[in-house]
């Protein structure tokens, strides 16, 4: 399967994959938007107590071992990697590492 014809829907069941087949609710939502606020939610450590949470830096690194790790296909690695490095630049918004 090329790049081109993975669907967000398809990443989110790679996502799901990754980690633990975590319920990714679309609700109101369409897969991009869920997908987006779920890489979001899990740097910025919001699944976890807020007293055992772990910095947004720490947080990536942790994710893209676990994607480089898992076994999803190739192309789906590179494109979770991917958006993970563009909500990563998102949040960072200039803050130096």
């Amino acid at each position: 399967m090329t790049q081109e014809k993975l669907s967000f829907d398809d990443l989110i069941e790679g996502y799901r994959q990754i980690w633990n087949n975590r319920l990714l609710e679309t609700m109101d939502k369409n897969s991009e938007e869920t997908l987006l606020e779920a890489i979001k939610r899990e740097l910025l450590d919001e699944n976890s107590h807020p007293r055992i949470r772990k910095n947004k830096f720490e947080k990536y690194f942790s994710a893209i071992k676990r994607v480089s790790e898992s076994t999803i296909s190739p192309d789906a690695k590179l494109l979770l990697i991917k958006i993970h490095n563009e909500v990563m630049e998102e949040l960072r918004g200039g803050e130096e590492p």
